[in-house]
């Protein structure tokens, strides 16, 4: 269902609710004034009528000046006044309703509603001629009721007005609602086919403007994540061609030459005159070497620690590789036996992010201690989490060489594809702190 439908019902079921309500209370009201106006109206003639009376005793009209006096009861609205002679002769008394004439009268249902059982009074009196006359009294209401009925014709007209304007009045603001929906809807299938350098417009409404606001944000960030991803993939791709490379010049370089050495001297060791021991003695020396090569090959591609020992051996043995390294450097951690019952997916992370971490250091913090800090703890809501953080207290770097570096996005990245969080704190001059939090099973 629409919203434009929606509005619609809505905006009518109100207008027939507020009609119901309305009419019911007009009705009410015009009963009650009806009602109220017919008694006044009685109350008057029977008024007037004694006055007459009591006037007629006093003195002695004429039946002409008495008649003229009771014919002046016709302006008395709300009734019918007749008189009734012994003779059977009916005198009528009552005016004709104007509106009721121009044939205004209104219809019979509401005539029902408004109208109620009105008594009929009788009175017996004597004229000045000395005949007896009975005065007829009934309730004609149907003037009042044709006013009233004007009265609501005009109340609902104008319910109808102010309905019909509303119903405009929303209708304009709605469609200008709309198109501001369909500009953003549009933008946001664009969006979605990854061109996140679209922008919405500004709009005149401030709900719409703040989404527009709020878009064009996210839209810059994904930009931005878009951009960065990008780059570290393709850094990733160069990275990977240079290993390559590079396992492929070792390979050559010492695989190859110690190989041919092997094979000459095996060879040479062939002849009758050669010495053999000291050929021997070579081939052992160049396998030694070749044993060396193969395992820091090995070492670089997968440390095999890692799924032998565990991730505390393997970091204890990273650290300690680091400390022979660079002496000047004090490297400290604390790590839990807990960490080596981890997924191998996850092990694998720490270890590199870790690795990265001191790799930095060592290139560009000019620290003199770094501390490597592991736990696994349990957070109300979260379970457990391994939580790993890294301090220097190197030189630091500005928020826009964070951006910029490779190696930070690239543990980023590591973090991110566990589920988990990752952030950085560092300001120039005040070394650098890296926090990852890992949800764990």
């Amino acid at each position: 269902m629409s919203l434009r439908y929606q509005l619609n019902i809505r905006i009518f079921l109100s207008s027939l609710c507020i009609l119901i309500l309305g009419g019911s209370i007009a009705i009410w009201q015009a009963r009650n004034a009806v009602e109220k106006e017919v008694d006044s109206s009685i109350n008057l003639a029977l008024q007037l009528i004694t006055f007459s009376l009591s006037r007629a005793s006093q003195a002695t009209p004429t039946e002409t000046d008495w008649l003229a006096e009771l014919n002046a009861l016709k302006e008395t609205r709300h009734l019918s006044i007749q008189f009734k002679k012994a003779s059977g002769q009916i005198i009528d008394f009552t005016h004709d309703n104007p509106l009721t004439e121009a044939g205004k009268k209104p219809p019979q249902w509401f005539i029902n509603l408004v109208g109620a059982q009105y008594p009929k009074a009788e009175h017996d009196i004597t004229s000045p001629s000395g005949e007896p006359i009975t005065l007829v009294i009934r309730a004609n209401p149907l003037d009042e009721i044709t006013e009233v009925w004007q009265e609501t014709l005009a109340f609902f007209s104008s319910i109808f007005g102010l309905t019909l304007f509303t119903f405009l009045a929303v209708q304009v603001v709605f469609n200008k609602a709309i198109k501001a929906i369909a500009i953003i809807v549009n933008a946001l299938k664009v969006i979605e086919t990854g061109q996140y350098q679209q922008k919405l417009p500004e709009f005149s409404t401030q709900e719409y403007d703040s989404i527009a606001k709020a878009i064009n944000h996210m839209t810059g960030v994904l930009n931005l994540a878009q951009q960065q991803n990008r780059a570290l993939t393709q850094h990733s791709l160069e990275i990977q061609e240079d290993e390559r490379q590079r396992l492929a010049q070792e390979l050559h370089d010492e695989l190859g030459q110690s190989l041919t050495a092997i094979k000459v001297t095996a060879i040479t060791a062939t002849h009758q005159k050669a010495n053999v021991a000291k050929a021997t003695e070579s081939i052992i020396s160049i396998c030694d070497h070749l044993i060396k090569v193969v395992r820091s090959m090995m070492h670089q591609l997968h440390p095999l620690i890692l799924t032998e020992l565990g991730l505390k051996a393997t970091l204890e043995d990273l650290l300690n590789h680091w400390s022979i390294r660079y002496p000047g450097l004090i490297l400290d951690m604390t790590c839990p036996d807990e960490v080596d019952h981890m997924e191998q997916k996850i092990t694998i992370q720490i270890f590199r992010v870790v690795q990265e971490c001191l790799t930095n250091v060592v290139r560009h913090a000019q620290a003199k201690k770094v501390t490597v800090d592991l736990e696994v703890k349990h957070e109300t809501g979260a379970g457990k989490v391994l939580r790993l953080e890294v301090n220097d207290d190197g030189q630091g770097c500005s928020a826009e060489m964070i951006k910029s570096g490779f190696g930070l996005l690239g543990m980023r990245e590591r973090i991110n594809s566990l589920g988990g969080e990752f952030g950085i704190q560092t300001q120039p001059g005040h070394g650098m702190r890296v926090i990852a939090r890992i949800p764990l099973k």
